[in-house]
């Protein structure tokens, strides 16, 4: 970061001075993720002014590694032909990173003066589904046939324009059919004459085109790949996704399941502008449709709230430490459904460890609140109903944080959409009727 921030300072006093050669010397020997940092913090001018300045393959590397409302802005500010000569110069995978997050005319008029091959390697990504293996494969590999020597094997891949990343050398048939992969150092430990099948892996874990993102996220942490070769229904092999673009899943998936959590859009960032955000926000309005049942709960006790006003004081204690108590539940939860361990054979334990806890720390804040209901207001059957009504909304906290999200998840509802506002809803209403109603019940003795 310290580097980051260095580069930022001499970039911006260049960019003051106006001294564009010395800029450009920075810039090419900048990383491309480095300079995608700076350029966030700088008006869109000075993004153009940089973009221009450097090589046509490092401005690409940089387009691909900035935020979407930065990228759409940039890009907007080019013109297509600028923007055209940097993609023609990065890997398919990387361009149909950038061409799908820009408006589709925009798009369209950029692969059309891109170079023909690339640009038709880039239209066919973009057909597979977003989310999928097939759009984040990337169609540049290394593979020979299963009956070539290793001298054969080694003489393709000093010949091939696509080895820059390759980790294996993958094996296939007449068909072009997956039948195995040889790592790299075991293809160069080898006889030139040994035949290619001889020292190939026959076992390799791959995926198909319509493997979900998250799948092949998980595949590769289970199995601590470094690349995931991609084939098609017949097993004819199509491309590889490598572990830096499933480093980019693991963390977009996380990002967006706590952001679905905490009720925002999960592909909102901290740059998007506001007019692109409200519409979004807007849509958890739904929550106030949650709020008025709560509200319509208070209500059915309206008459002992007035007979005996302190009890408007503890609603909130009751309402807050479930609502903690199930986000704290549905979070381990949510994020067991994401890594693929909760599964139908621990969902009891999990529901047992959850109950567990939910009663044995909903006794321990019930001691402390009664004990400070009673200091506070002198009454030991109101703080007798405040401690026994926290332990029963902890409980179903814990029981509603469990079981929601794995029921959405089962009715094919992303759980990190709607777990929070379900699971709020739930411990509101229950908090609110266990409180309210066993004060209602027992009120001639608390006056």
């Amino acid at each position: 970061m310290e580097e980051t921030e260095r580069l930022s300072e001499s970039i911006k006093e260049l960019l003051g001075g106006g001294r564009d050669e010395r800029l450009a010397n920075i810039l090419d020997e900048a990383h491309p993720a480095d300079v995608s940092r700076v350029i966030r913090e700088l008006p869109v001018e000075d993004q153009v002014r940089i973009f221009r300045l450097m090589r046509p393959p490092h401005a690409g590397a940089v387009l691909a590694e900035l935020d979407d409302p930065v990228l759409r802005e940039l890009v907007g500010s080019l013109d297509e032909a600028e923007v055209s000569r940097a993609l023609d110069r990065m890997p398919s995978d990387e361009v149909a990173d950038v061409v799908e997050e820009l408006p589709k005319e925009q798009a369209e008029g950029i692969l059309d003066l891109m170079e023909e091959e690339k640009a038709e390697e880039v239209q066919e990504l973009l057909e597979y589904e977003e989310g999928t293996a097939g759009r984040l494969m990337s169609p540049d590999f290394v593979a020979v046939h299963e009956q070539a020597t290793v001298a054969r094997a080694l003489e393709h891949i000093r010949k091939a324009k696509t080895g820059d990343g390759a980790f294996y050398v993958y094996v296939v048939d007449d068909h072009d059919h997956l039948v195995g992969l040889v790592p790299l150092h075991r293809l160069l430990a080898a006889e030139p004459a040994t035949p290619i099948h001889a020292i190939r892996t026959e076992d390799v874990e791959s995926v198909t085109v319509n493997t979900d993102q998250e799948e092949v996220a998980r595949l590769v942490q289970h199995y601590n790949l470094i690349q995931v070769p991609v084939v098609d229904a017949t097993r004819r092999l199509l491309g590889t996704i490598g572990v830096d673009d499933v480093i980019d899943v693991i963390r977009e998936e996380a990002t967006e399941d706590i952001q679905r959590l905490g009720g925002v859009a999960g592909d909102e960032t901290v740059l998007d502008p506001p007019q692109a955000v409200f519409l979004k926000r807007l849509t958890w309005l739904i929550n106030l449709g949650t709020a008025v049942l709560a509200a319509s709960v208070i209500g059915l006790f309206e008459s002992s709230i007035q007979a005996l006003a302190t009890l408007a004081v503890f609603m909130p204690i009751v309402a807050s430490m479930g609502g903690i108590g199930t986000t704290q539940t549905a979070t381990v939860v949510v994020r067991g459904i994401a890594l693929g361990d909760m599964t139908g054979s621990v969902l009891q334990r999990v529901l047992w460890k959850e109950v567990w806890l939910g009663l044995t720390t909903g006794a321990a804040n019930g001691l402390v609140i009664a004990a400070i209901a009673y200091i506070w207001k002198g009454q030991v059957l109101l703080a007798l109903i405040l401690g026994v009504a926290l332990v029963f909304n902890m409980l179903v906290a814990a029981v509603v944080g469990t079981l929601v999200p794995i029921a959405l998840k089962t009715f094919r509802v992303d759980p990190a959409i709607a777990s929070s506002v379900i699971i709020t809803t739930f411990t509101d209403v229950c908090g609110f009727f266990s409180f309210l109603g066993l004060a209602t019940l027992l009120i001639k003795f608390l006056l």
